[in-house]
């Protein structure tokens, strides 16, 4: 009867163990993510920016071009 329950003692270390090691492994995995979506936000927000320029040099050409006309 010990023996069961040494084995059961042991069985509830070792999924102790494996929860203990998804627990990290899911922290890991929102840090990864949180890091990917700051790097994205960046992205998108430099996008913008270059969208805006092209968007006011479109504008000038666009004006310099009317009044050569």
């Amino acid at each position: 009867m010990s023996d069961i329950k040494q084995q059961i003692f042991n069985e509830l270390a070792a999924l102790d163990d494996a929860a203990a090691k998804l627990r990290s492994v899911a922290v890991n995995a929102g840090k990864q993510t949180d890091l990917e979506v700051a790097i994205l936000t960046e992205q998108v927000r430099t996008m913008r920016e270059k969208n805006a320029r092209a968007t006011d040099m479109i504008t000038s050409a666009m004006d310099i071009l009317k009044k050569l006309q």
